[in-house]
């Protein structure tokens, strides 16, 4: 809402957050699992957010609810709406087409709560598959072959970005030196 007057926007207020009930929990999470495709300790995580913002405001004790919790994601996971693998691959399939390394994508799985068994699964490090990611992250950060500088003054920054970005200093090295003809 603007105010007439100055055009500046006015700050509205959160409104307050409801009660925790077990039905609340499960359409909540219902309705997070709607938008966004989450392995379940992501949803875990999204639910005991609510229950603790909830129990905070309404001086309530949160312990009781985290069973509420587990049995909305266990129920999540039984029904097959939460699939840790299923999340993991599509996950590392798109992060790979935006060019990320392998240590990278591995590490972007942890952070959502994957576990590292299914990470090591998932996420195997082919040089074929590598190089082309680099090429991709090259190409999108406009680096070696694509850059619009002079390429002999950025190499060793070009190689630098690339390792920083995951990838092996042979890949790096590589990519940059390429013509550009694999991208």
């Amino acid at each position: 809402m603007r105010s007439e007057r100055d055009g500046e926007a006015e700050p509205r207020e959160r409104p307050a957050p409801k009660r925790i009930t077990a039905d609340y929990l499960r359409r909540a999470a219902l309705y997070y699992l709607e938008r966004y495709s989450v392995p379940a300790a992501q949803l875990q995580r999204v639910l005991l957010r609510k229950v603790e913002r909830s129990c905070r405001h309404h001086g309530q004790d949160s312990q009781p609810f985290r069973a509420t919790v587990d049995e909305v994601v266990a129920s999540c996971v039984a029904s097959g709406l939460v699939d840790d693998r299923r999340f993991a691959e599509a996950r590392s399939q798109s992060l790979r087409r935006k060019g990320r390394s392998a240590r990278a994508v591995a590490a972007g799985l942890a952070t959502k709560g994957v576990e590292r068994g299914l990470v090591a699964e998932v996420v195997v490090a082919d040089e074929d598959v590598e190089l082309e990611a680099a090429r991709i992250a090259a190409k999108r950060k406009r680096l070696g072959p694509w850059s619009r500088g002079d390429r002999a003054a950025q190499r060793q920054k070009d190689i630098a970005a690339l390792a920083r970005a995951g990838f092996s200093l042979a890949i790096a090295r590589a990519v940059i030196d390429d013509a550009g003809e694999g991208g």
